[in-house]
């Protein structure tokens, strides 16, 4: 891949395909299914499901924590399908991408009438 945001161009590109071809309305794991075929079909490496290490005052506490979709080995992916994004689900993803030491995410709610307002980047500044 290019840059960061050259991927995370090429992943909106794919969900926006994924929501133009199922629409709102369906459960997160339709969506998940789907955009990891769209990505795969673009090319693109994605993992699915990847377990988060976290470890608690040395204490490995990271088990049963997953991110939904890891592209290419440097974007985080969090996929939602409810009615509105709370500012919890992006402090969700920000978490993520401080334990995985990444700098990009994406969390996209396929829930929404317009894709382009279901789809938002968060940073981690470190």
């Amino acid at each position: 891949m290019n840059t960061l945001n050259d991927l995370s161009y090429k992943v909106i590109g794919c969900a926006m395909e994924v929501y133009k071809t199922l629409g709102p309305g369906l459960l997160e794991a339709a969506y998940e299914k789907a955009l990891i075929h769209e990505l795969t079909l673009a090319g693109i490496p994605v993992q699915s499901q990847v377990e988060v290490a976290m470890s608690y005052k040395g204490v490995n506490i990271g088990e049963g924590l997953r991110l939904d979709l890891l592209v290419d080995n440097q974007l985080i992916v969090e996929l939602k399908s409810v009615e509105k994004l709370k500012p919890v689900h992006h402090k969700q993803l920000l978490t993520y991408l401080k334990l995985m030491d990444k700098r990009l995410g994406l969390l996209i709610n396929f829930n929404v009438t317009d894709i382009m307002h279901g789809i938002n980047r968060v940073v981690n500044n470190f």
